[in-house]
């Protein structure tokens, strides 16, 4: 239960982090984005759901705030499509959790 979410907060991190080098052309992460993996990673540890927890997508409880999810939003649908490219073990791990 705790190494999924471990490994959950592992991608978020790297997903923030992808988003930032490649899209944002920044060669370290800014404070707001640095900001957004912490939140992301709070939210995942006090998720009501841990072992059994859904995509954030398609959870019933929306636990980010409108801000928050709004950024991460953008931040995934950028980086999910890319992170074969430039991540290709974490997508992999990703894609078949």
């Amino acid at each position: 239960m705790a190494a999924k979410t471990e490994e959950e907060k592992q991608t978020v991190r790297l997903m923030v982090e992808l988003y930032c080098r490649h899209k944002l052309k920044c060669k370290e992460m800014p404070t707001a984005y640095r900001e957004l993996a912490d939140y992301a990673c709070r939210r995942l540890d006090h998720c009501r759901w841990k072992a059994y927890k859904p995509t954030c997508r398609r959870c019933p409880v929306h636990c980010y705030s409108p801000e928050k999810r709004a950024l991460i939003r953008a931040v995934m649908q950028w980086t999910g499509p890319r992170m074969i490219i430039y991540a290709p073990m974490a997508a992999l791990r990703h894609l078949f959790s």
